[in-house]
């Protein structure tokens, strides 16, 4: 799967995902084959953090 290049894009992606259908980002990686720490260095670099009591990106 091709995740969007925009950091506020991917933001939104990611953050749609969880809240539709994965109840922490371990499980979203997983199932998309994705490295969390590679997803949250990229978010990070754009200024966003996971809040994993509300499992989603801010």
């Amino acid at each position: 799967m091709q995740l969007p290049n925009d950091p506020v894009m991917l933001m939104s992606f990611v953050n749609t995902r969880l809240r539709d259908g994965f109840d922490s980002l371990d499980a979203l990686c997983d199932d998309l084959g994705l490295a969390r720490e590679e997803l949250c260095e990229r978010l990070r670099r754009a200024g966003f953090e996971y809040d994993g009591g509300r499992n989603q990106f801010r």
